[in-house]
């Protein structure tokens, strides 16, 4: 799969992510797209380095369930580092 490919699949993770962990992001539907994409290259980084996991074609579950679980795990690192601030 190309880069193009791992682009696309990121948007897509990136807003299921959300899906599944709805709440106020700090920066908003592009910041959270663009951890989707980042978060599609972790998760297939991981699978490859640490699991060992050969990643398949763009229509493959394991490719797609790396890509959700790696804009999953950066999603709730941003908003662990940006979270959003309420004043007293």
């Amino acid at each position: 799969m190309g880069i193009l490919g791992w682009i696309v699949l990121g948007l897509v993770a990136g807003a299921i992510a959300k899906l599944l962990m709805p709440g106020k992001d700090p920066g908003g539907c592009i910041i959270t797209m663009l951890i989707g994409v980042a978060g599609a290259f972790l998760g297939g980084w991981v699978g490859r380095t640490l699991f060992d996991v050969d990643l398949g074609t763009f229509f493959d579950a394991r490719t797609w369930g790396l890509a959700i679980l790696g804009a999953l795990i950066l999603l709730v690192v941003y908003r662990l580092i940006f979270g959003v601030r309420t004043r007293d």
